[in-house]
């Protein structure tokens, strides 16, 4: 009997964890697209990855940190940014701030509002 209830208990608490999975906001599948390629046109203005990093955040899955607006416009990332190993100092020094904006479906950018020194 005991394994039984064992088993049983098991079986209704991976439920409860489904359910708390289930019940997480799904990520548009565009978003993490449009990150991505945010995050290339930032690499490929500043210099490329020899010479800039983005943030952290913009290496998460759909960088939804970085992520300033979703709208009707697309996806509006914001984020920091400086040359390898800006993020290990102590603390953070960031050179760069780029805003990027990206078509609804992750396809295209859209728009450079800034690129330059941080503000």
């Amino acid at each position: 009997m005991k394994p039984l209830l064992t088993t049983a208990a098991g079986f209704v608490l991976s439920l409860g964890g489904i359910s708390a999975l289930q019940a997480a906001p799904a990520l548009p599948l565009a978003q993490p697209k449009a990150a991505n390629l945010a995050r290339m046109r930032a690499e490929s203005l500043n210099g490329g990855l020899s010479s800039y990093r983005a943030a952290a955040c913009m290496y998460e899955t759909g960088a939804t940190s970085c992520l300033i607006s979703k709208s009707d416009q697309g996806f509006l990332f914001g984020f920091s940014g400086g040359p390898p190993g800006w993020e290990q100092q102590s603390p953070p020094d960031p050179t760069m701030e780029t805003e990027v904006l990206v078509s609804r479906d992750g396809d295209r950018i859209l728009a450079v509002p800034y690129n330059g020194p941080i503000r």
